[in-house]
């Protein structure tokens, strides 16, 4: 640590609105699980731990907890996995919620303390002979049996020797013959085989015929299938329209967007891959083209069975409808969230307050052993252009000031970083990309303590350096990786962007131009997503089972940044609106 002595700073002088803090009711606690549960988006690593407490502690009271519809099946599998070590009737629940193979999987992957989402291999546990039956038990009453396993074939004659489905072939027939196609590689036509072998021949009549069965299939191919056959595109929206009300509102959601924009030009497309450790990735935009009249329709066809669906939820009455709301993003997925002061989703963009200096901060704890973490700020021009980067090795530059390196902290240590708005502008950065990296390559979950975040300070010389008030969003660092990049700051249009990203390796700051890799890249395309918005999302309930109303205070439901459903409710707007 650095030894010097500590000078006296005056007070805060900064004005800063605090947020009074109501006690809960023992309802509002218990809806807690109930809202996580039937959330239709995947559930982070703090929503899990919430969640597993629930059922450790409650065990079979939980049901009483338990909503009615779980859509998530992800969820399942994980509350599945809870239920059966922790309660006397999991298999009432999972006979109700467990319908495919996949299911199955995932089920033995939670008991396994595995990645539920399947983006990851898992060591499967040896299952007792109990838990045996009840997996193998499932797995016979499943529809599509062998055809479902023979997509995770692998994982599947993995598990398979853990299940022993051969001891009780007399009992569980259909599971048994599975486990011989799969070991054997006897021949199989799968669903999407089928679909794959019109798609090659151009049928586009037996793809509509085969996809009329499925329509989640149907709506994730859709793209496709009006690319397939011009002459067919109309055949092909009036049979999806037929079966766009059985589509999940996720699903519907992401589609409708995807439509909204697809006959605008766009340079890149980009993924944000499913797992545990946040990523994003991009690549050149290679679409062909889709006129915008049809485009316009498949839209308006998801559009429309939204708000079929939502005119039966219960009325609204007079809504307001915030317009800074078109800033925040729809939380599909939450499953590699970090846990923050304030959760967002990834590509929103923040109103930047009133200040004159942003200021950075990381804190860590050292692990088993000596343990350094860097903070840096890498700074880019309005067209994505790296300039340079504020950190250990080069303290001070276009604006911004850095505290020092600090390379061992046993007691706990500091960084931070100073960015001076108005001088980083004046000499012509736009971004400023927050980054965190371990240099001693300790990967941050094996840390006892690290979290970042970043303060907006008005006098940044009042007031201590670390002043809690002052503090706009923090999160913990807890990710399998040694790189984080948890935000960027537009100083043009006094926005942040949250960007919550893991890297696996070393950042690449200067992305050589067409080269798809790179935080440039990542700047360009987090500051410039076309996701569902809240919204658009809001907006289509208000339109289904409401009215607008001209102000909050004239509102009987608020969708707002401040007050009513706000961009950070994110388990009711996954679990109500969703």
């Amino acid at each position: 640590m650095p030894d010097y002595e500590k000078k006296e700073r005056l007070p805060l002088l900064d004005n800063v609105n605090l947020k009074v803090i109501d006690l809960g009711t023992p309802e509002d606690f218990e809806s807690i699980f109930t809202k996580q549960v039937s959330s239709n988006a995947s559930l982070s690593e703090q929503d899990k731990t919430d969640v597993k407490w629930f059922v450790e502690n409650y065990h079979d009271d939980v049901y009483r907890l338990m909503p009615a519809e779980i859509s998530m099946k992800e969820t399942i599998a994980y509350v599945g996995g809870l239920l059966i070590s922790n309660t006397e009737q999991s298999e009432n629940f999972l006979s109700k919620h467990i319908k495919t193979a996949t299911d199955v999987l995932r089920l033995a992957t939670a008991m396994s303390d595995g990645d539920v989402s399947l983006a990851a291999n898992t060591k499967f546990i040896t299952f007792k002979r109990p838990a045996r039956r009840i997996l193998l038990g499932l797995l016979e009453n499943c529809a599509n049996l062998t055809e479902d396993m023979l997509r995770w074939k692998k994982r599947w004659i993995r598990l398979g020797e853990k299940l022993h489905a051969g001891e009780h072939a007399e009992k569980f027939l259909r599971s048994f013959a599975a486990f011989d196609v799969l070991r054997n590689d006897k021949p199989f036509e799968t669903f999407n085989g089928k679909i794959e072998r019109a798609l090659i021949e151009k049928d586009a009549e037996k793809v509509i015929e085969l996809l009329e069965t499925r329509a989640g299939d149907f709506a994730r191919r859709l793209d496709h299938l009006l690319r397939l056959d011009e002459a067919k595109q109309t055949d092909v929206l009036e049979k999806f329209a037929a079966r766009a009300g059985e589509i999940s509102t996720p699903v519907l959601l992401q589609v409708k967007t995807h439509f909204k924009h697809r006959s605008k030009p766009q340079e890149l497309r980009t993924f944000f891959p499913k797992g545990d450790v946040a990523k994003v990735q991009a690549i050149e935009n290679k679409l062909p083209f889709l006129t915008e009249k049809i485009c316009a329709e498949a839209a308006e066809i998801c559009k429309n069975a939204l708000v079929e669906r939502f005119s039966k939820l219960e009325p609204l009455g007079k809504c307001f409808l915030d317009e800074r709301l078109k800033n925040y993003l729809v939380p599909f997925s939450q499953r590699s969230a970090s846990k923050a002061l304030k959760t967002l989703v990834r590509g929103s963009h923040i109103d930047l307050p009133e200040a004159n200096v942003i200021r950075f901060f990381l804190w860590w704890k050292n692990g088993t052993d000596r343990t350094d973490i860097d903070l840096s700020a890498a700074l880019y021009d309005a067209e994505f252009n790296y300039k340079d980067i504020v950190s250990y090795y080069n303290l001070k530059n276009y604006g911004g000031h850095h505290s020092g390196d600090i390379v061992d902290a046993p007691d706990g240590a500091a960084e931070f970083i100073d960015i001076n708005i108005a001088k980083t502008v004046e000499m012509g950065i736009r971004y400023v990309v927050m980054s965190l990296n371990s240099y001693t390559q300790q990967p941050y979950c094996d840390l006892p303590e690290c979290f970042a975040g970043w303060m907006a300070r008005v006098h940044a010389d009042s007031g201590e350096i670390f002043e809690p008030k002052t503090v706009e969003n923090k999160i913990d660092i807890v990710s399998d990786t040694n790189i984080c990049l948890p935000m960027i700051i537009d100083l043009i249009k006094n926005k942040v962007i949250w960007t919550d990203v893991a890297l696996k390796k070393a950042p690449l700051w200067n992305n050589v131009q067409q080269n798809l890799s790179g935080v440039s890249l990542m700047t360009k395309v987090l500051t410039n997503l076309t996701k569902t918005n809240l919204h658009e999302l809001f907006a289509l309930h208000v339109e289904a089972r409401g009215e607008n109303a001209d102000s909050a205070e004239n509102a009987d439901t608020v969708f707002s940044v401040e007050k009513g459903v706000t961009p950070f409710d994110t388990e009711i707007i996954a679990s109500e609106y969703m």
